[in-house]
This record gives structure tokens, C-alpha cells and sequence, in this order.
């Protein structure tokens, strides 16, 4: 391999405009492509009015806060990533919660084990209602209220019970009922409801309405605001309404680097996600892959996300807290010292290395939309548990998060997944908990990529194997398909799905050192991908979920 082209698979942090030279592009479809088809559906109707990929992104977001409350809401929050055609930018929205001011490090110690995940001692500051009204007024073209119109016909008319439904109520039916408001929306006499039960939402589609006619204030100030701060404390939480009308949203500069002649655009701390798979690639990016059985393709993109993890142990926090080397993280001096540290022939054992620090929760939601003008949008927003805290605050219908338990609770002591913490990651007053939410887009000369996945901590692992499958030709729908493998540094074990590995995966494999755990399929990715040069324009969502992909 020539020197040139080895420098060039490299991954850099870049300014905002670097960037390929593409085909140029043809007239070609939109795309909407969600984990609800309601939220597709409203996205769709977005863009049949009149808006663009941000005002069906604030659509699709706030339906989803309806039809799939036990995955994302407006109590939690989440990252966004743009593409502004018109002007080449890209943009990074950290809607991620924040700690209250009342929080501390030791906040826990006292507490039971499910202080951090379950009520609203486990609740940040959400961040997805500023999100929406900052999107729409910044970037979309219709008003804020055309734009959340189809979330709130949605709470007032309500959705169906399905067994999907009734699976994710099995979770946490305990913490639900612990609520009494939270029982009375989405449960029947303080039970799972039965099969075609409609779940009407009348008090959140208040707080939409609210949201829509006075924007951030509607929500973070006055009556609602007080509201859901007098529940949230006289129900043990911390919230103040100081805590509430100082959030504020975070313009970030997105990560940007390159893979065998593909740009990479991602998400930077307080995601961990999108520093991990850069990493990964980085660490690829010198091995023959395509060439090498599949069992030794498996074992360097293992040993490259086992490296990965690492690092996030070492060095990962909020950025406005954490001084977070990412340069150095992304250089080629820190990618050939992992490499040198790669066998070609076993696995290298994570037992004489510290704890990592990742949470695991798959409760996540993300969406993928691309308009007509090239606008695009991949986001990632969550509750962070199934029905988040489990606690709805006061008269808003808002089901609020449990992010707290994303934080270090305590140094070195496993979290509910069995995993350990570093202070980096230590709770503090304002502080963004670190997340595995990673959307992506992919640029090639000819192609964009538009793609995100829920799954927790095999969010970054899983938009791996799709980044390798877009590297290879292969379809959208094969990204979003593919059986997952993954590694997270500790414990030190393969996960993988069901046939995910062949007979002779496996034996190759224990042959190396390593430890397999088949594991249930987790994640739920949605993918566009957009024919620059021919105008194509194909869509798939994850076969796991119950996702739709509308191509308009």
C-alpha cells in the first residue's frame, strides 16, 4: 500500500467544509424513514406542505414522542445531525439532558439501587422540546405549529395497543404503576391493556399545543414549567425551575474523517458513539478486509471496537467539563499503537485494563429524511430506559427520562448492565451524561448515506458493520439487515445474534481466545441512500422493529 494512500484512510478532525467532490446531483426523491410509520407518515405530509427535511425531522421527532413512549419523549432528549445543502454545512445538535444544579456526585450513595433508573430522582433537564423549536425556527421552512400539528392529532385521537406495546409494558409495568399519572395514560385499571386499546394522550397534546403557540417558553417557563417541577420534587426529584429555563442547546461542530475514500460525518463528545466509530475505521483502515476470511475480518473489527471502548473509558465526558483529546484520539501516532497491539492469530485479553464505562440501554429511537434540495437529517433521541423514569410530571403528560443512570453513579461499582464508571463520566451540576448515540452520513463520490441505530452501547458497532457494508456496494436494505457482532471492551466477550456466526466462525474464533455470547437482536437502524450521479433514492428500515420507509 502505497504511502499516499495509506495517510489518506486516516481519520482527521476537519473543519465543517472539508469535503469530497461529488457528482453533481440529479433530480431525485425524498425520503423519510423512522421506527414508527406514524412518524414517517407525518414526516412525508411535512414535506407534501411545503417543508424541508428539518421541518419533517421536527414532525417525525414529536409523533414519535407519541406513538413510541417507551423509547423517546418530549422528557428526554438526544443528537441531531444536519446538512444544509444550500450552503454545504453540517451541524451538530446536542439536545442532550442536563444534570440538575442540585446534583452531585455523591446523590446516589444514599439511595436504593434504582434511585438512578427508576422516578424522577432519576430525571435530567430534557432537551427535545428546545430542540424541535430551535430546528424549526432555524432551519425549517413552515411554521412551528404546521410542523407539530401531526403529533398532537396523534395524542388526542391516540394509537393502538399492539403487542409491541404490551412487551414493553411487561419491563416496567412495576415502575408505571408507581405513577399515578403514568398509569392513567398508559395503562387500563392499573394493568397492561388488551390488544386494540387506543392510548389517548390529552394533557401531552395540551403541552404540543402549548409548545407550538409560545415555543420554548410554553414549555420551559410558566404554569406547565411549575407544574412539572412541583410533581417532580414532591415526588423526592431535584428540579428547580432555574434548571428548567437555563437548559440550553449545544451547536457543536460535527466529527468528520475519511474511510477508504469515503467521508464520515458523526457526532462528537458528549457523544461517545461517533468517537468510536472513527476509531474503529481508523484501526481498519490498514487491513486488507475485503480480501480476508470472514473470521479474521471478525477479528480485527472485534479488536478494533475492544480498543475503542477503551479509549471512551480513558478519556470520554461532557467536553464542557472534560478536557476530551479527540485530536490525538484520531491521530495516526494513537491508531499505530493500537495496532501494534493487535495479534494477527488471538484475541487480545481486556483483563489487565480498567473497567469501561458504557451504557447499554437499546431504548433509543432514530430517523433518517432526505428532501428534494439534498437537505438531510439523521437523528438519535431517547428516553434512555423502556418508559424512561417511569414518572410522568405532573398535568404535562411528559414521561420523564432516566439519563442519570448514564452518568458514573459510582467509581469502579457496576451499574444495573454490570458495568463500571470513571470520573470522567462523574456526575456534576449542569453536566451532559455521556451516550452511544452516533447518527451518521456517509459521502462517497457518487453517494450519501443517511443513518442512525438505536441499541445502546451497540449503537456505534452497529453503524460499523453498516459503514462496511456501504464501503462494499452492498444495498440499504442490507445495512439495516445485517446480523450484528459486537464487542465493548468488558465484559470481554463476543456478542453476537443468532446466525450471526457459522460453525466455522465460531470455531475459528474460540481457536483465537475469544469468549461468544449469542445475545438477543438489539437495534433498530434506519438508512437512506441517495444516487448522486443517477437521482436514485432507496430507503429500509431495521426488520427488527416495526419501522417504515417512505420515499416521496
Amino acid at each position: 500500500m502505497s504511502s499516499y494512500f495509506k495517510s489518506s484512510c486516516y481519520i482527521l478532525l476537519l473543519s465543517l467544509f472539508t469535503g469530497l467532490s461529488l457528482a453533481a446531483p440529479k433530480s431525485h426523491e425524498a425520503a423519510v424513514v423512522s421506527a414508527s410509520p406514524q412518524a414517517s407518515a407525518a414526516g412525508l405530509s411535512i414535506l407534501k406542505q411545503g417543508g424541508n427535511a428539518f421541518d419533517a425531522a421536527v414532525a417525525v421527532a414529536a409523533t414519535l414522542a407519541v406513538t413510541e413512549p417507551y423509547h423517546t419523549g418530549l422528557g428526554g432528549g438526544g443528537f441531531w445531525l444536519l446538512h444544509t445543502e444550500k450552503n454545504k454545512q453540517d451541524i451538530f445538535v446536542d439536545a442532550r439532558e442536563t444534570a440538575a444544579a442540585a446534583a452531585s456526585a455523591e446523590m446516589y450513595s444514599t439511595q436504593t439501587s434504582k434511585a438512578s433508573l427508576d422516578g424522577p430522582l432519576s430525571a435530567a433537564i430534557p432537551g427535545e422540546p428546545l430542540s424541535l423549536v430551535l430546528i424549526a425556527k432555524n432551519y425549517g421552512r413552515l411554521p412551528l405549529s404546521t410542523d407539530l400539528k401531526p403529533a398532537i392529532d396523534w395524542a388526542e385521537k391516540g394509537f393502538v395497543v399492539d403487542q409491541r406495546y404490551q412487551r414493553m409494558l411487561e419491563k416496567r409495568l412495576s415502575v408505571l404503576q408507581s405513577s399515578p399519572e403514568a398509569s392513567a395514560i398508559f395503562l387500563r385499571d392499573n394493568q397492561i391493556p388488551a390488544l386494540g386499546t387506543r392510548i389517548i394522550q390529552k394533557n401531552l397534546a395540551q403541552t404540543l399545543q402549548l409548545l407550538a403557540d409560545k415555543g420554548a417558553p410554553g414549555f420551559y417557563q410558566g404554569p406547565l414549567a411549575q407544574s412539572m417541577v412541583d410533581a417532580v420534587r414532591a415526588n423526592g426529584g431535584l428540579w428547580t425551575l432555574a434548571d428548567l429555563a437555563h437548559y440550553q442547546i449545544k451547536f457543536r461542530k460535527p466529527l468528520i474523517g475519511y474511510y477508504h475514500g469515503i467521508k464520515i460525518v458523526t457526532v462528537g463528545p458528549p457523544s461517545a458513539g461517533g468517537l468510536a466509530l472513527l476509531t474503529m475505521l481508523n484501526i481498519l483502515s490498514d487491513y486488507p478486509l475485503s480480501s480476508l476470511p470472514r473470521s479474521q475480518r471478525i477479528h480485527y473489527a472485534v479488536e478494533a471496537m475492544r480498543f475503542a471502548f477503551y479509549d471512551r473509558f480513558l478519556y470520554l465526558g461532557d467536553p464542557d467539563f472534560v478536557a476530551v483529546p479527540v485530536k490525538f484520539l484520531l491521530s495516526k501516532a494513537h491508531t499505530q499503537a493500537i495496532q501494534k497491539n493487535i495479534f494477527k492469530d488471538r484475541a487480545t485479553p481486556s483483563k489487565n485494563l480498567v473497567n469501561a464505562q458504557v451504557e447499554t440501554s437499546p431504548n433509543t429511537s432514530d430517523f433518517s429524511i432526505l428532501d428534494r434540495q439534498g437537505n438531510r437529517v439523521s437523528a438519535t433521541i431517547t428516553i434512555n430506559n423502556l418508559f424512561g423514569s417511569g414518572f410522568v410530571a405532573g398535568n404535562s403528560g411528559v414521561l420523564l427520562n432516566d439519563e442519570m443512570d448514564d452518568f458514573t453513579t459510582a467509581i469502579n461499582q457496576p451499574n444495573l448492565f454490570g458495568v463500571s464508571g470513571s470520573k470522567a463520566n462523574i456526575i456534576a451540576p449542569g453536566k451532559r451524561p455521556l451516550s452511544s448515540m452516533a447518527p451518521t452520513f456517509l459521502i462517497s463520490k457518487d453517494k450519501v448515506a443517511i443513518l442512525g441505530s438505536t441499541g445502546g452501547s451497540k449503537i456505534p458497532t452497529a453503524i460499523l458493520w453498516a459503514v462496511l457494508a456501504f464501503a462494499d456496494h452492498q444495498p440499504v436494505n442490507t445495512w439495516v439487515s445485517l446480523k450484528r457482532i459486537h464487542h465493548q471492551y468488558l465484559p470481554d466477550q463476543i456478542s453476537y445474534e443468532k446466525n450471526a456466526l457459522s460453525p466455522a466462525d465460531k470455531a475459528a474464533l474460540l481457536k483465537q481466545g475469544y469468549t461468544l455470547k449469542l445475545s438477543p437482536d438489539v437495534g433498530n437502524m434506519q438508512a437512506i441512500l441517495w444516487n448522486t450521479r443517477t437521482g436514485e433514492v432507496s430507503a429500509a428500515s431495521d426488520p427488527r422493529g416495526e419501522g417504515a420507509a417512505m420515499v416521496f
